[in-house]
């Protein structure tokens, strides 16, 4: 049952930690059912300010079996996967990967759907299905040449061969680099301290980011002046620069 492919650990900081399995039998379907319940529930739950997703001892998704499947049922697979990877992104909240061990395939993906990715020195990453005569089904593709760039994805997805972490670093893959064992530890001090800030303003630049990445630089920077006009509406903009001019810590609400 997906159930048993991923638990939440909610953190007294407010940080729920959502761990996935690298249960090799699991489908799919399965792994993608489990994390779209999981993350419409902390979406849903306002005392939830940031999610971390990291993975079982076993990997973070590392496999998943398929068996055979017709055209038609992977198409199927492809668009329902796709649609869970955009649920992620819209969660509201940010949402970070950390990541110990090896992070492939369906689990690239997933992380590539957070808003970045960290990772220990041990972590390893790639996308396999090349050797399967196949590619990346969820998005992978398209947000992994986005983030590295269109040549350097080709060859990840072309070669199906993984990388370790200190290249997955330095070509823009994962953000942030830490001794082994420490990523998840490391990654909820980063979450706790990005949730110090306005949960609205976080939101509203996330869309924003999301929505211009991909159209001309004119039209995006109008987004970004009505969103940051938008910002001037909120309880978390007015309670922000009281705060500054009392010289005390803002106390945002999300509003």
């Amino acid at each position: 049952m997906p159930e048993r492919l991923c638990t939440i650990q909610p953190k007294p900081s407010g940080i729920a930690v959502l761990t996935i399995s690298g249960n090799r039998s699991a489908s799919s379907r399965e792994l993608l059912e489990g994390i779209r319940r999981h993350t419409a529930a902390l979406a849903g739950k306002h005392d939830v300010k940031g999610v971390i997703l990291t993975g079982s001892a076993s990997g973070f998704c590392i496999c998943a079996a398929e068996g055979r499947v017709s055209a038609n049922d992977a198409a199927a697979l492809s668009g329902f996967g796709q649609q869970v990877m955009f649920s992620l992104e819209k969660t509201g909240k940010p949402c970070i990967t950390a990541i110990e061990g090896e992070c492939s395939g369906l689990g690239l993906e997933v992380a590539l759907a957070c808003d970045f990715i960290v990772a220990s020195r041990s972590a390893g990453f790639g996308l396999p299905g090349i050797a399967s005569g196949l590619i990346p089904f969820c998005g992978g593709s398209q947000r992994l040449a986005r983030l590295v760039g269109k040549s350097k994805a080709k060859e990840l997805i072309y070669s199906g061969d993984p990388i370790d972490a200190e290249e997955a670093h330095r070509i823009g893959l994962i953000n942030r680099l830490y001794p082994e064992g420490e990523a998840l530890t490391q990654a909820e001090k980063l979450l706790e301290h990005i949730c110090t800030r306005s949960p609205n303003a976080i939101r509203i630049g996330g869309e924003v980011v999301n929505a211009g990445y991909d159209i001309d630089l004119h039209t995006a920077c109008m987004l970004e002046r009505d969103a940051f006009a938008l910002c001037f509406s909120s309880f978390d903009q007015r309670e922000g620069m009281q705060a500054f001019l009392d010289k005390r810590q803002p106390q945002f609400k999300g509003e």
